[in-house]
């Protein structure tokens, strides 16, 4: 395992050669005092970056995005969207840079890129930048899903600017830097569908397809309709995620067409949030007033995005256009049971019953359990792990009903591989706003103490015990922001 010092950090620039359509070349703007908040050593070290050279003066450049290594080419994406179910032609990198790509100690392709570096031309009139709070959001919940298994960009630091910038009220300025294995998007196709569209040729919609094959779903290019493969192994990789999603009480809060990753990780932690007391209707973003994208609705919404991008695709799938919506049509009818399926699994883990227990039992287990929790308005999280405890002998804590827990036993569950999966300590409201309402005013105590937590979550700890515990009941209602 080989780590580069500030002489040999290469940043390739894949992107912007091979698809300049979809790239601006851009700068970042200069911070005028920054100071390194964060650093994720442990990923710093994967993508073979030298953790005490990014403290450095010429490091924290890198991180900004305001001293690149010679040969780089930052850019803008371009790509469009559907927000909130309007259709919006360009939206683009509007305060995000894509510095380049690096190669990781295990040969994987990663994209380094940066959040609230600027306006670029995509802006629409904002100002391009971000605020400490938000970016330390998507650092705390973007690591935290990494811990807990999930597919996921990562975040490698938050470097404050020393600016102020202005939302509701002056705050203090900050960059974050994150990682994935790409940041293309459903938004991305849209884009490349209306150039090709335009220029009535879809030379452009072809070099993206076999770009995002490449990057992420190789195994499709061999197939004998690779851009049919390529729409299958999305649907397969959303309907993955979005149970994964669910089974631990994630909410995305901004599930538009642009916040939908081609490679199947999450992206763009905005307004999101995990759910306290178990309810399919909850919302937490400010902005998401008819709760289009509430915990409940987002397999829905994804099967409404995946059908966006199947549109995307049509020209290349078959030259006849009734015969490609023929294939796309039956390849987004698996993903309901694509989703299903891997939901129905992992809530039988999360239950810790065996194979050995049909599906009828399983599934009314589960729903009545839901019920149950949603009636008695029972957090979410601490209700598997007491079902843990309660596996082993112990008396509930909770208010399970004697009738349940009855026939759940008679299952004969295993507590061990439901701690396996059952998270003791996830980004719990109440502290991920202690920790930035404290981060703010340069207090990084409660943050350091919440990222302990997060990075083992399946392991109970002492001195960790309000990490476990769920929300005050004065807290709330609780509603979270996108940060522009």
């Amino acid at each position: 395992m080989s780590v580069t010092s500030d002489a040999a950090v290469t940043l390739h620039s894949r992107f912007a050669r091979e698809l300049p359509e979809l790239a601006i070349g851009w700068q970042a703007e200069p911070a005028p005092a920054p100071r390194l908040l964060v650093l994720n050593d442990a990923l710093a070290t994967e993508l073979g970056l030298d953790a005490d050279w990014l403290r450095s003066p010429d490091g924290i450049g890198l991180l900004l995005g305001t001293d690149v290594p010679e040969g780089a080419t930052p850019v803008a994406q371009a790509y469009a969207g559907h927000q909130f179910g309007g259709y919006v032609p360009r939206l683009g990198d509007g305060r995000a840079l894509l510095l380049g790509e690096l190669t990781d100690v295990h040969g994987r392709t990663r994209d380094l890129h940066l959040k609230g570096s600027g306006r670029t031309p995509f802006a629409r009139g904002g100002d391009g930048l971000a605020v400490v709070g938000p970016m330390l959001r998507e650092y705390i919940v973007s690591e935290a899903m990494h811990a807990l298994g999930i597919p996921t960009t990562r975040s490698l630091a938050v470097v404050a600017t020393g600016r102020d910038v202005w939302r509701e009220t002056k705050q203090p300025g900050a960059v974050l830097a994150r990682v994935a294995s790409s940041h293309l998007r459903v938004g991305s196709f849209q884009y490349a569908y209306q150039y090709a569209t335009a220029a009535k040729d879809d030379e452009v919609l072809r070099r993206l397809a076999d770009h995002a094959s490449s990057r992420h779903h190789p195994q499709a290019a061999e197939a004998d309709n690779p851009y049919l493969a390529l729409f299958e192994a999305v649907v397969s990789a959303q309907a993955s995620l979005l149970a994964q999603w669910m089974l631990v009480g994630f909410i995305h809060g901004v599930m538009n067409t642009d916040n939908m990753t081609i490679s199947g990780e999450t992206i763009d932690y905005g307004p999101c949030a995990f759910m306290d007391t178990f309810d399919p209707a909850t919302v937490f973003s400010s902005i998401d007033h008819g709760g289009r994208y509430a915990y409940g609705n987002q397999p829905a919404v994804a099967h409404w995005n995946l059908a966006r991008f199947a549109e995307t695709l049509l020209p290349l799938i078959a030259e006849d256009v009734d015969t490609a919506v023929d294939l796309v049509t039956a390849a987004l009818g698996q993903f309901p049971q694509q989703f299903d399926t891997a939901w129905s699994t992992g809530m039988r883990t999360k239950l810790g019953l065996s194979a050995r227990v049909d599906h009828t039992t399983a599934t009314a287990l589960v729903n009545d359990l839901l019920v149950l929790l949603q009636q008695t308005r029972t957090d979410y999280t601490s209700a598997f792990r007491d079902l843990g405890r309660v596996a082993r002998g112990a008396q509930p804590s909770l208010p399970f009903t004697d009738e349940w827990l009855s026939r759940w036993r008679a299952c004969y569950p295993d507590p061990d591989v439901m701690d396996r999966v059952n998270p003791v300590y996830i980004p719990r409201n109440h502290l991920v706003e202690d920790a930035l309402t404290a981060a703010t005013t340069g207090d990084l105590a409660p943050l350091t103490a919440l990222m302990t937590a997060l990075k083992t979550p399946f392991t109970e700890r002492a001195g960790f015990e309000a990490h476990a515990a769920p929300a005050p009941e004065d807290f709330g209602p609780y509603r979270t922001f996108c940060g522009t």
